[in-house]
């Protein structure tokens, strides 16, 4: 199966949030490997895609706080979770 690199990122995003406590901006950073403005352009890219991502503050500073995907939209969860070393192989090429 071939897989679109840049569908691919968003769905392995949804999975990180979705598997993380509290999916910040640094921790993605941390367990992806991305970099921040990878990760904000495609937590914007999610919503056009019929998902619901949450910002949750928790912190001091205005912009302290976690992601959480509170609506998967038409992604089914359990496919991008099956489906996951695929996805990430898409990006390694």
């Amino acid at each position: 199966m071939m897989l679109n690199p840049t569908f691919s990122r968003r769905l392995i995003l949804m999975h990180e949030i979705a598997n993380h406590e509290k999916a910040s901006v640094p921790a993605l950073m941390k367990s992806l490997g991305w970099p921040r403005r990878t990760i904000q352009d495609v937590l914007k890219a999610l919503i056009g895609m019929g998902v619901q991502v949450e910002f949750i503050e928790d912190g001091v500073r205005h912009n302290d706080g976690y992601y959480r995907v509170t609506d998967w939209g038409p992604i089914d969860r359990i496919w991008v979770r099956d489906k996951l070393p695929e996805l990430l192989s898409t990006l390694e090429r």
